[in-house]
């Protein structure tokens, strides 16, 4: 006897992760879009910026390397529900401090904490695909979008009315930690999902008899991941976050320094880049359900691709604002299908995948800004726009990574579910 509907307990626990998808996407759009009035406020020159950004990727590449271990002793939904407050409360210590050192303190546990809470919420989100038996992936990362729209739309509201940091970041935090402490209560880690009127059948997760695969890259012992295996979604990882650290360093200059619009309309790129990530994500688990994870992939890589091929030869802004709408579209899936896929290749250690996996986030945002920067200014920055369009197009190369291997949801069918009769 079988039913497709995912039980009660399933349906919570997605809920509950895509509010933490919301929340940590608005704490982060509240910490990036106010760079210049942490700079204001804290006197840091241009020369020592660039130090204090970097040190946050770097230090989140370490947390989600603990990570990987730290889940071994403690389930990742306890790891999301410790860190995602301490984040939060870090963001307004950046923002209410008065000496650099406290800027240093706050960034950096903002950093390691980012980590862990990029890693357990991936790890959660991963382990409910698997348990729904149908790509949601997308879903969560949409969720992740609109908090990054709404904490974006309030940072403008701050810097409009001219509010002092603390006074913009207290109320905002004080609702988003409560939120996000009573969202907890609901995830559904790993074995979560038999509780509950249905049971999942994983049998066909740990079958291990799928032609073309060495036993050395799938790994169903819960404690190995072969870098080997894994190292095509890691390329991918790092090229989509190049291509989108692109877009948001580089959107507002590309258009007014080198399409020479406005100092106004140099701003629209981004905000149109965000609700078309935003509405690629919201429809594109439905894709993946209908026409499977690689073609999917495929298609997102061509559309990103095509979008920087338009915004190099863009003859004006508007022109320019359409390449970073297509863009938006093609990017969207990349980051997400990649996660699920890790999950994938490795059902018996996935936790410990997307935790590798997720360092080459920022692997990626690490190296897009300072790439497309140099070659703009020792090139031109129309020839740079080639370069991360080159890197994103080569995720066609790795698409067959994407393939629904062992796992069968996400590639026009879905997986048997078996009800749990006792």
């Amino acid at each position: 006897m079988t039913d497709s509907r995912p039980s009660r307990r399933l349906r919570q626990g997605r809920a509950s992760l895509a509010i933490s998808f919301f929340v940590q996407g608005a704490i982060f759009a509240l910490l990036v879009t106010r760079i210049p009035a942490l700079q204001d406020r804290y006197g840091i020159s241009d020369g020592l910026l660039p130090l204090f950004l970097a040190a946050v990727p770097i230090l989140a590449g370490v947390g989600s390397v603990s990570t990987e271990h730290l889940v071994k002793r403690m389930r990742p939904g306890l790891v999301l529900r410790v860190v995602q407050p301490i984040v939060s409360l870090a963001l307004l210590s950046a923002g209410s401090g008065t000496t650099v050192w406290q800027l240093a303190v706050a960034l950096g546990v903002f950093g390691l904490k980012v980590g862990a809470l990029d890693a357990s919420m991936n790890m959660l989100g991963v382990s409910l695909q698997r348990a729904y038996g149908r790509s949601i992936m997308l879903g969560f990362h949409g969720a992740y979008s609109l908090g990054g729209i709404a904490g974006a739309s309030l940072a403008w509201v701050g810097a409009h009315w001219d509010l002092p940091l603390p006074t913009l970041y207290a109320p905002l935090v004080a609702v988003l930690v409560p939120v996000a402490l009573i969202a907890g209560r609901w995830y559904v880690d790993h074995g979560d999902e038999h509780q509950g009127e249905h049971r999942v059948d994983h049998r066909s997760d740990h079958r291990g008899e799928h032609p073309g695969v060495e036993p050395t890259e799938v790994v169903r012992d819960g404690t190995t991941v072969s870098m080997r295996a894994l190292l095509p979604l890691c390329l991918v990882m790092a090229f989509a976050y190049i291509g989108d650290s692109t877009v948001s360093n580089w959107s507002a200059k590309y258009l007014e320094d080198v399409l020479h619009s406005s100092e106004q309309l140099a701003t629209v790129p981004y905000n149109v880049y965000m609700v078309t990530t935003l509405l690629g994500r919201s429809f594109g688990d439905l894709g993946v359900r209908r026409f499977g994870a690689v073609t999917v992939v495929r298609a997102g890589a061509l559309l990103a691709g095509g979008g920087f091929a338009v915004v190099a030869a863009a003859p004006g802004a508007w022109a320019g604002m359409a390449g970073f709408t297509l863009l938006g579209l093609g990017l969207c899936v990349l980051v997400p299908q990649t996660f699920a896929a890790a999950g994938r290749l490795f059902p018996g250690a996935s936790d410990a995948a997307v935790a590798r996996l997720n360092i080459f986030n920022y692997v990626g945002f690490l190296i897009g800004s300072p790439l497309v920067g140099a070659l703009g200014g020792a090139w031109n920055y129309r020839a740079a726009m080639l370069v991360p369009m080159a890197l994103v197009l080569m995720t066609i190369r790795y698409a067959r990574s994407f393939s629904p291997v062992p796992a069968g949801y996400g590639d026009g069918h879905e997986r048997p579910r078996t009800v749990d009769v006792g």
